[in-house]
């Protein structure tokens, strides 16, 4: 675990003045700040780093503890005095570590050393899930309504058939770990700590065996697959389906990860989706507008009859419930939302003049006349 200078990322010594550190941070955060580097993610990480040491260096509180420790935690609190040894009596004599070029002391790597290896090797010692696979499937628009089944190559590792996940040849026999000497613990110690933790080299099981010579000691061997897919009635863009126990093997008998499937669908000509419902824009004349008609109208289950009211205005929206994309979640279908536009016929002829004039006559309204 590596420990942040502060001092060094501000550009001050260590003691620095409480003006020096505001001037020298002022400075840096103009100058890295993600509004004056637009898409720059450097210089936004950057500035992230600045005033996290601004932070803590700025509050004297903050920067005793980070100068007595080298490192700076909300949940940390020194014992009252007077209690026992005293902290850095009761732990590694820090004043006698190497502080390195940066002048912080390493308390931080001293547990990292002691805690950050043995578990995860503790973890390998055990049966152990495989890794999930993530694959992105390309589908239709009217796939993505109806569902499909369909037959997919999958790249995936399988358990090794000659050690069976383990790694370790076993005709080989296994040996004593010269590492813990059998015990699958090893002691370690850091000034006056004493811990013990998994070995690193067994894994905790205190034998060691040689690597099987088909897998060459990862436990799993690569295979291509050949599975069919069910995907269901009514995915959308992005949806995410899980297909069990279709990932990469496990180690030591832990079972196989699972296959995420990532789900594409294709823009249609004429359907858009939104939710559940379906959305779609459809012409109707002038004279169908005025006096109203039954149009048809495509759906994504065929042709419907749609009844246009008289006096429907170009942009209105009509409704058909239960004619929209099925529910996964088993609720009733969404509706097709059907916006209309009325289309204007182009006057080729002296006769549909004189018969829109006497409309006019007919019908004097001024659509204009609310407007300031």
């Amino acid at each position: 675990m590596a420990n942040k200078d502060y001092y060094a990322i501000l550009g001050v010594s260590r003691k620095a003045k409480e003006s020096e550190i505001k001037k020298s941070y002022r400075q840096l955060a103009r100058k890295n700040h993600p509004d004056v580097n637009p898409g720059d993610k450097s210089a936004e990480e950057r500035f992230k780093t600045i005033q996290e040491a601004y932070d803590v260096l700025s509050d004297p509180k903050k920067r005793a503890m980070y100068d007595k420790y080298g490192f700076y935690s909300e949940n940390f609190r020194e014992p009252p005095a007077g209690q026992g040894r005293g902290f850095s009596d009761g732990f590694p004599n820090f004043t006698g570590m190497d502080y390195g070029e940066s002048g912080q002391s390493s308390f931080r790597d001293v547990f990292a050393e002691f805690f950050g290896g043995g578990a995860a090797h503790s973890r390998r010692s055990g049966p152990a899930k495989g890794q999930d696979i993530e694959h992105h499937l390309n589908i239709s628009f009217m796939e993505s309504i109806q569902g499909l089944s369909t037959r997919m190559v999958l790249s995936r590792n399988r358990a090794c058939s000659s050690c069976g996940g383990s790694g370790q040849d076993s005709s080989a026999g296994q040996q004593v770990c010269p590492r813990c000497q059998g015990s699958g613990q090893e002691a370690k110690s850091h000034g006056f700590m004493r811990f013990s933790s998994t070995c690193r080299q067994c894994g905790g099981t205190g034998h060691v065996g040689q690597h099987c010579k088909t897998c060459k000691g990862t436990g799993n061997t690569p295979i291509k697959e050949t599975i069919t897919i069910r995907i269901p009635a009514g995915v959308a863009n992005g949806y995410r389906m899980r297909v069990p126990q279709k990932g990469n093997a496990g180690r030591n008998g832990g079972g196989p990860g699972d296959l995420y499937l990532i789900i594409t669908v294709r823009p249609h000509d004429f359907f858009r989706r939104e939710g559940n419902d379906i959305l779609c824009s459809v012409p109707i004349t002038v004279t169908e507008a005025a006096l109203g008609a039954k149009i048809e109208v495509p759906t994504i289950n065929g042709k419907t009859v749609l009844r246009i009211p008289p006096g429907t205005q170009s942009g209105q929206k009509f409704r058909m419930r239960g004619k929209g994309a099925p529910s996964l979640r088993g609720d009733p279908p969404g509706s097709q939302i059907v916006e209309v536009h009325v289309v204007v016929p182009k006057v080729a002829d002296e006769r549909s003049r004189e018969i829109l004039r006497e409309l006019e006559r007919l019908n004097p309204d001024n659509p204009r006349s609310t407007l300031n």
